[in-house]
């Protein structure tokens, strides 16, 4: 069939060679003008169907904008650790103590230190918010040595924070051993 030719493919072809009804020509051209007219495809669909893939491309193109603008990659914010090896040994150092104190408080909790505990705990976390705002200081300043002298004195805060509340429990301790003692 590869070399067969376009007559001999068609003579061996059975075509019907009827011809159609009467009228059907003028029943065909009816129908075309009636769908022409209203009852097929008016320029008004065609118009709205036109529509709906600019629609669709605009609602893409507006969501791939707001994801590029919502999914930035955020800059990594610096730290004392980030600066340089002794300021990462002096973050670590400032850590452990305030974690030490931490410690020491919490293993200290009764009923008559609850308060001074939770106060010093909202002023630990004042601290902590604006050692946050210092590490975004120092990323936006290019490691400025003011903002890591204010880190530095962000972390002495916290601990004299701490000291102080560990003396004043101290005290309390103290003073309620030596009330005790003196009531029995």
């Amino acid at each position: 069939m590869k070399n067969d030719t376009i007559d001999t493919l068609f003579k061996h072809q059975d075509f019907d060679m009827a011809t159609p009804p009467s009228g059907h020509q003028a029943r065909f051209l009816k129908k075309l003008e009636s769908q022409h007219q209203g009852g097929g495809f008016s320029e008004s669909t065609s118009r709205r169907e036109l529509w709906k893939p600019l629609a669709a491309i605009a609602a893409t193109v507006v969501l791939l904008i707001a994801l590029t603008f919502t999914l930035k990659p955020t800059p990594a914010v610096n730290d004392l650790a980030n600066v340089s090896p002794e300021l990462a040994n002096t973050q670590s150092f400032f850590t452990s103590v305030i974690n030490e104190k931490l410690n020491t408080i919490n293993n200290e909790k009764s009923p008559e230190t609850t308060l001074l505990i939770k106060d010093a705990m909202l002023q630990m976390e004042s601290l902590e918010k604006e050692y946050k705002q210092l590490k975004i200081d120092l990323t936006e300043s290019g490691n400025d040595k003011r903002v890591i002298h204010a880190m530095i004195n962000n972390f002495w805060n916290r601990i004299n924070l701490l000291k102080e509340v560990v003396a004043t429990i101290e005290s309390l301790k103290t003073t309620k051993y030596n009330t005790d003692e003196i009531t029995l």
